[in-house]
């Protein structure tokens, strides 16, 4: 019972944590946060297949396809053009590659997705300090 109420803590204390980072967050740093969040759960996602637990991996890949449409939908089409485009497009086959992983318990879909992720949030940190110093999000 102790252990079950000290988890609960915790959780309730990480919920709060993340709505304060949430409220305080930039544009920018909002996305950057939505790709962290999608990277630590395919990261779960893949312990869990290790592990035989296909129930927490399929709650896991499902929030990893709910994030990756948000990613999707905050994409600017019109004014973001080729290069949204093809953003939106890689975000597609990622979230492809994500059912596949959850369907098939395929390690090898994950570990692509989190590659073309990390070369995605690397970009992403890059431009950081332009597009604030810009105020090109605001």
């Amino acid at each position: 019972m102790i252990g079950s109420a000290r988890k609960a803590n915790v959780a309730a204390y990480q919920n709060v944590a993340i709505e304060g980072s949430v409220a305080t967050a930039d544009p920018h740093g909002l996305v950057q946060m939505l790709l962290d969040a999608t990277i630590e759960r395919i990261n779960a996602a893949r312990t869990c297949i290790e592990e035989g637990d296909r129930a927490r991996k399929a709650k896991l890949l499902h929030s990893c396809v709910t994030l990756i449409a948000e990613l999707r939908g905050s994409l600017d089409l019109i004014r973001g053009g080729e290069l949204a485009q093809n953003l939106s497009d890689l975000y597609d086959y990622i979230a492809r590659r994500l059912l596949t992983a959850n369907v098939r318990d395929d390690v090898a879909a994950l570990t692509e997705s989190l590659s073309l992720l990390g070369e995605i949030r690397s970009a992403w940190v890059a431009i950081g300090p332009q597009v604030r110093s810009a105020g090109a999000l605001r």
